[in-house]
């Protein structure tokens, strides 16, 4: 493992998480999707070495210039010897080392490549990814197995240092009474986190669900605060309200920024006075909930635009959690792929296997619904591939797509290793434009401000291919 402090202080913790930290993880492998994944952090090495071994392995030595790492993978795809990451002048790059299936970096075989950051690595049957600045505490240095790893909130395993303890601070809270808001792309995860916080807690109320974007706009109070009867026609009888049903327990208020206006209200004397008035009530009745919100939207922005109360939101934000998006922790493809397989094929999970394509198109697609579209995948593949080995066929169709789009050329250039920053945050800026222009030279100098022939120059000294971008 790589060597730690024994002590960490508070300026340890602070100067890291500005720095940030280079992190190699062992992500995924086709023919054991259910193995654990490998975190390493790179700050404190000079040289990752990637081989084939009987047994999965991690081990660091020092050498005279520096530590070395040495990754072992029981794949029989690769080499003994498949391939070296070195770091030079600051950055670090990726070698082949004359394995017989080739390194592939981003889809594109290379001999010698700068690595980027979120690049993807290919050694056999292993997708491994690089990622060059993480935010992470210090003893988030040295090599982590996800086997070793205990969740802090039930159903929720991350590699990802941040996130992990983004969860931790979670788990803290869980048994007080301070309100948490969750925010979050659709699909991922906001609800099991919301879950597992009253899992935690110890209440002995239920844990009631409400989606707020699917409420009525003219139902919205009389659903959540309950009404006595008469209150409207067709009241025919008292109704409790969704509030009142989670008495002592916890009450999850999911995507609480389509909340309109006059329920805000509402919700506001709730949390201040601990108690509802049902619609057409007259005497406020006492409750107990812990609350759990969560959104998509940014409520402080809603806030300063008047639609959403800015003493609700004070109200509300006793802890906020940020859950990135799929395609933002792509790290944890592996262990969300064989949580997911564990769900839906129970004891047989363990025979999935999933081919080098698909998994290639599992991690190029973009997962817009995230988690939650990565499980139908997932759940839709496997019984289509009637026990045999998942295949790009037996994807989503939009998924097995990105297979068939163009790719950028990855950075497989001597030349590269010696170029300063800003030439290469530069030559970044022209692959992601040429990739939208489809390698339309003329286009993309338009897009950049630039003239024509001052594109074509950038592209012959960074020996871009526009033919890569054809669409």
């Amino acid at each position: 493992m790589c060597p730690s402090n024994t002590t960490v202080t508070r300026e340890d913790r602070q100067q890291a998480a500005r720095a940030g930290s280079a992190f190699i993880f062992l992500a995924f492998r086709c023919d054991r999707p259910a193995t654990p994944a490998v975190r390493c952090c790179l700050d404190r090495l000079h040289e990752v070495v990637l081989g084939r071994a009987e047994h999965l392995s991690a081990r660091s030595e020092k050498l005279a210039t520096g530590v070395r790492f040495a990754l072992e993978v029981d794949d029989v795809w690769m080499s003994a010897a498949h391939a070296v990451l070195r770091r030079v002048l600051g950055s670090w790059s990726i070698e082949d080392a004359g394995s017989k299936n080739g390194t592939l970096v981003n889809g594109q075989r290379i001999s010698r490549a700068v690595l980027h950051d979120g690049d993807l690595i290919e050694v056999g049957h292993t997708f491994l990814l690089f990622r060059s600045s993480l935010p992470a505490p210090p003893e988030a240095r040295g090599v982590v197995w996800s086997s070793e790893l205990r969740a802090a909130v039930p159903g929720f395993l991350t590699m990802l240092p941040e996130l992990g303890s983004e969860l931790s601070r979670v788990e803290a809270t869980a048994g007080s009474s301070v309100p948490i808001v969750v925010r979050g792309e659709t699909g991922t995860g906001k609800e099991v986190v919301a879950a597992a916080v009253h899992a935690l807690s110890g209440r002995a109320g239920p844990f009631v669900a409400v989606n707020c974007g699917a409420l009525a706009p003219n139902l919205v109070e009389s659903e959540l605060f309950g009404y006595r009867k008469g209150a409207f026609s067709g009241a025919a009888e008292d109704r409790t309200g969704l509030v009142r049903t989670a008495d002592r327990g916890t009450l999850f208020l999911d995507e609480v920024g389509d909340l309109p206006l006059p329920a805000q209200a509402a919700l506001l004397r709730v949390l201040q006075e601990s108690e509802v008035l049902p619609v057409g009530g007259t005497r406020p009745v006492k409750v107990d909930i812990r609350l759990v919100a969560a959104t998509h939207r940014d409520l402080q922005a809603m806030a300063a635009q008047d639609r959403f109360r800015p003493d609700l939101l004070a109200r509300l934000d006793g802890l906020t959690v940020d859950l990135p998006p799929l395609r933002e922790r792509l790290v944890d493809l592996g262990l969300l792929t064989a949580a997911l397989l564990r769900r839906h094929c129970g004891r047989n999970a363990g025979a999935v296997m999933i081919s080098y394509d698909a998994a290639r198109a599992l991690f190029v697609y973009p997962w817009p619904a995230n988690v939650r579209e990565l499980e139908r995948c997932l759940q839709a593949a496997v019984v289509l591939a009637a026990g045999g080995v998942v295949e790009p066929v037996h994807l989503a169709r939009a998924v097995a797509a990105v297979l068939d789009a163009p790719r950028v050329p990855p950075h497989d250039d001597a030349l590269l290793l010696a170029l300063p920053e800003p030439e290469r945050r530069q030559r970044d800026a022209l692959l992601a434009v040429l990739r939208e222009c489809g390698g339309n030279v003329t286009a993309a100098a338009k897009a950049l401000g630039k003239a024509r022939v001052q594109v074509q120059r950038w592209m012959k000294r960074y020996r871009i291919d526009r033919q890569a971008f054809r669409r």
